[in-house]
């Protein structure tokens, strides 16, 4: 990052349920000591400031206060939630136009501010959406990717913690893909500790399981808890937001942590010309690169299928 940076300082945009739960998790992070909330809606994100400022006094000091574009300009993080929200029944490609339009609003204030830090994409659909912030904010393209499949993996984590009764940091397996129904999950090298996923289950005395049932309910499941939660109160964001946080963490203490967060795509995989998400390493420059991870032909299979239902649903939309 550029040394004329804060590089204690992140900017939220949108203060809707994403955008505000992300930026109470961000202060309770202590990764940073000025945090700036900006919406379209001066007196939300006057708001929101407002009430978690007033939480800074019993966890870490913070600067926290609304603004306008020009106060993102030497943020080390720009964080972009701003979106309509997806409503029951609806998908997170049904979203598109509405807010394509949105972010093309937001990169036409950020472009002329030539920001230095990274910008990380939030808003649903976050794959074509992270792709269009590439196009519109003229930020290199590891300066700028989305949240991706990482709530994905994490459901995916938790479940299979759950099924397993271990704890689900010990498990590893990754969800790639589009953030949403043609994600996949990549089974051939999900294990726990090391150990194959057949094998622990028979040391946990489940042996006799159906493999291809189970992984099938608990790819659906991770798949579908967004609708779900939807559903019963209409939004998602605490788990978002966790995320977020993660992610960040990973920036500002230059973790290297390997990440799916979704990356603009140049071959690999035989993929070119859509942001989707894979492992890669993030670090303080943001994305470093792809870590390339084994994965059966019928896995690879349904990636390529994946990033040709992303590309088909960005036909005519103007990146410009």
């Amino acid at each position: 990052m550029n040394s004329s940076l804060n590089l204690r300082k992140v900017a939220v945009i949108g203060c809707g349920f994403v955008g505000s739960s992300s930026a109470f998790a961000l202060m309770q992070s202590g990764l940073f000591s000025e945090m700036v909330l900006v919406d379209v809606m001066k007196d939300k994100a006057e708001g929101e400031a407002m009430d978690i400022s007033h939480g800074t006094s019993l966890s870490t000091p913070m600067k926290v206060y609304a603004g306008d574009y020009k106060d993102i300009a030497d943020a080390a993080i720009i964080v972009v939630t701003a979106g309509a929200n997806q409503k029951p029944g609806e998908t997170r490609l049904d979203l598109i136009k509405k807010n394509v339009g949105i972010l093309k609003s937001i990169m036409t204030e950020i472009k002329p501010l030539n920001p230095q830090g990274v910008m990380l994409v939030v808003s649903n659909p976050v794959d074509i959406l992270t792709w269009a912030a590439m196009k519109m904010s003229g930020m290199p393209e590891n300066r700028v990717f989305g949240s991706g499949t990482v709530l994905d993996t994490a459901r995916l984590h938790y479940l299979l913690g759950n099924k397993l009764d271990v704890d689900s940091r010990s498990v590893h397996a990754w969800v790639v893909g589009e953030h949403g129904d043609s994600e996949i999950v990549c089974w051939s090298s999900a294990n726990v500790s090391s150990v194959p996923l057949a094998d622990f289950f028979s040391l946990r005395g489940m042996g006799d399981i159906d493999f291809a049932n189970a992984e099938k309910e608990m790819a659906d499941d991770v798949k579908n808890s967004a609708y779900e939660i939807i559903a019963k109160k209409k939004a998602t964001y605490y788990g978002i937001a966790m995320s977020v946080k993660k992610i960040c963490t990973a920036i500002m203490r230059d973790e290297k942590s390997i990440l799916p967060v979704s990356t603009a795509m140049h071959g690999a995989y035989g993929i070119s010309d859509c942001a989707l998400s894979m492992p890669a390493i993030v670090g303080r420059s943001g994305v470093e690169s792809l870590v390339p991870i084994s994965m059966t032909q019928q896995e690879r299979e349904e990636l390529v299928n994946s990033a040709d239902i992303l590309k088909k649903n960005m036909e005519g939309i103007d990146f410009d």
